[in-house]
């Protein structure tokens, strides 16, 4: 019997080995594992989409479930490549902080001098307009669980959020239609793929296809 592998794929402007205690409890917990890292800020959402999930699926083994956990920015890549492509094989997601409705940060940010040159084009992408990469995508018709954090240690760019929010996404732009179980947690942005109790959640979704409400 073929082993299940996670494919790992993180944020805007951040690298793979922020994932690494992720993909350490991911093969503890009997999974294989493609830790991705991609260039995030160099190419448009679309280009980085079809490219690097091409690339992390082809470094799976053939006839392997496919799963995916992803941190911010690169649940929206998992959305545009599957609005276009199906995956033989197709597993579970778990989407940690995602902005499926766009952030607010980007909204207020996205024209300041020097946000594109940090941020690139794909980081321009994710506003809550309606053109917005996130906001012209559809709902999911695959397993999908999200967690959402509700601390911050950036106090101005949760002025820009609604309430309760992880310093860099709303609580409330994490959902989408479709999804099939969402989960809040006191955890903040940049470190909620770190967190203990976020990985027991993310290995308990992958097996399960929920979230434990019981911890």
């Amino acid at each position: 019997m073929s082993q299940d592998y996670v494919i790992l794929l993180h944020g805007l402007a951040r690298n793979a080995r922020s994932m690494n205690v992720m993909v350490s409890e991911l093969k503890r917990a009997g999974f294989g594992t493609v830790n991705y890292d991609y260039p995030s800020t160099k190419h448009s959402i679309e280009l980085l989409a079809n490219d690097v999930i091409t690339d992390a699926i082809s470094l799976c083994p053939s006839g392997a479930k496919i799963h995916f956990v992803t941190h911010s920015m690169g649940g929206i890549l998992v959305r545009q490549y599957l609005s276009q492509k199906t995956i033989q094989n197709m597993g579970r997601v778990v989407m940690l902080g995602p902005p499926n409705k766009g952030s607010q940060v980007v909204d207020r940010l996205g024209s300041v001098p020097g946000y594109a040159w940090f941020n690139g084009p794909a980081g321009r992408q994710l506003g809550t307009g309606s053109e917005s990469i996130p906001n012209s995508l559809r709902g999911v018709d695959f397993e999908l669980g999200i967690i959402a954090g509700t601390r911050s240690i950036n106090l101005l760019l949760s002025t820009m959020l609604p309430k309760p929010n992880d310093g860099k996404v709303s609580v409330e732009n994490t959902k989408l239609t479709g999804m099939a179980d969402h989960i809040v947690l006191p955890v903040t942005h940049p470190f909620i793929m770190k967190n203990k109790g976020v990985i027991l959640q993310v290995i308990h979704f992958l097996k399960c296809g929920s979230f434990n409400r019981e911890r």
